[in-house]
């Protein structure tokens, strides 16, 4: 029973002992808080910075087309558009430009009128051929008078040498003279067809100097004023004109492009394209393969092909830069490039479709980075054909994945990134 009296007695709480000093709890609670502090900017130093990327959503191939599969492109090219028609228009006339009529950019036709010249000499040179035309035919009109004179005169002689009344003399004078007045006939029937001809030439001297478009077109340059001299022919200087506009048939635009002389056997004619206006660059123009020039360049080792627009567009203007993708419309046979060598379970795997800049290609192989989670995954792929700017990948992404844009090179695999729109 003394035991239990000593066991209570010693768990009881004896409250009349001083309570502990405050001193040591003062400082607990901002000890904690400073420790806490600590850990968080340790944490935040050490951690590993997340690297800003762009993302693009994989896309299964021919998505967006109906589920077929839009034909690859097998090479990509650059040029300009350049007008097959165009001329520099000049007067046939050296003049004094009196008046123009167009302007940068005035749609003008065939046969109009675009420019005048001073044809005050020119008139007066057609209204003195018109007064020499106008003698000569007065001078033959004198002659036909006298040969009608002289052929019935002639006829007398011929009755009175039948009577004797002349000798034949008379009568051989007279016919003589009815030739000679035949002779001056002919002479002056040519003189006046000269003066006619000259008649002509003043006129289309006096034409000359209207100046007329030579076909339908848009005014692309204006290169006179009124009252500058122009000529068909330099003439020194630099104060005549050889020039008075350039105009252009935008019906007859076409692409020029240089294509490598290694890879011009992947171009034939009639071959369906793409092209691109570098001011334009989502805008995809329909275009097929007029020709490719047979001859090529040494000093730049490349062949010039022609490539015909199928859409005509305001928006198309002459030197434009372009840049152009031949297409394979040639059925796919596993869809790899030509000349590399695809495992047949990557060619009959699902094809999906990413931008080109995310890829890092190494002949039939590339490696790119899907994006989950914070952090990028390594992936090895296997890749067909390009297609403008996007790629056909074979093997290695699935569609709707999503893979990293940017600069790759400062990418690793497991690396934190950020997504920015």
């Amino acid at each position: 029973m003394e035991d239990k009296t000593a066991l209570l007695d010693q768990l009881r709480i004896d409250r009349s002992a001083p309570p502990p000093s405050g001193s040591s709890r003062r400082w607990l609670v901002p000890g904690i808080a400073v420790l806490v502090v600590g850990a968080l900017l340790a944490w935040w130093l050490l951690r590993p910075s997340a690297l800003p990327v762009h993302v693009a959503a994989a896309r299964a191939a021919g998505a967006g087309s109906g589920g077929a599969a839009a034909p690859a492109s097998v090479l990509d090219a650059s040029g300009y558009v350049v007008a097959r028609r165009q001329a520099t228009v000049a007067s046939k006339v050296t003049g004094k430009l009196i008046e123009l009529d167009i302007e940068e950019g005035d749609h003008v036709k065939a046969g109009q009128v675009i420019a005048r010249l001073d044809d005050s000499n020119a008139r007066a040179a057609l209204n003195q051929a018109g007064a020499q035309r106008d003698f000569a035919r007065s001078s033959l009109r004198e002659i036909q008078v006298n040969i009608a004179n002289a052929q019935r005169d002639f006829d007398r002689q011929n009755s009175l040498l039948d009577r004797h009344f002349v000798s034949q003399a008379a009568v051989d004078n007279s016919h003589t003279a009815l030739e000679a007045l035949q002779a001056q006939l002919a002479t002056q029937q040519s003189n006046v067809t000269v003066a006619e001809r000259n008649v002509e030439v003043a006129a289309r001297n006096v034409d000359d100097t209207t100046v007329r478009a030579p076909f339908a077109g848009v005014v692309t340059v204006k290169a006179a004023q009124p009252g500058e001299i122009v000529s068909p022919i330099s003439a020194g200087g630099g104060f005549t004109r050889t020039g008075i506009g350039t105009i252009v048939d935008m019906d007859s635009l076409e692409v020029q492009v240089d294509v490598n002389e290694n890879f011009i056997n992947r171009v034939k004619a009639d071959q369906s394209a793409t092209a691109r206006l570098n001011a334009y660059p989502d805008w995809q123009i329909p275009a097929h393969v007029i020709a490719v020039i047979p001859t090529a360049d040494r000093s730049k080792g490349t062949v010039t092909v022609r490539i015909g627009l199928d859409a005509r567009d305001p928006r198309i203007l002459p030197e434009m830069g372009v840049r152009v993708a031949f297409l394979d419309t040639a059925p796919a046979s596993g869809g790899a490039t030509p000349g590399s060598a695809v495992p047949t379970t990557a060619a009959s795997a699902p094809r999906v479709i990413v931008p080109a800049a995310a890829v890092s290609v190494s002949g039939s192989s590339g490696t790119l980075y899907v994006v989950h989670d914070g952090h990028v995954e390594q992936r090895s792929v296997h890749i067909g054909q390009l297609r403008g700017q996007d790629l056909e990948v074979l093997s290695g992404v699935s569609a709707g994945e999503q893979v990293a844009l940017g600069d790759l090179a400062k990418l690793s695999d497991g690396a934190v990134v950020r997504v920015e729109p």
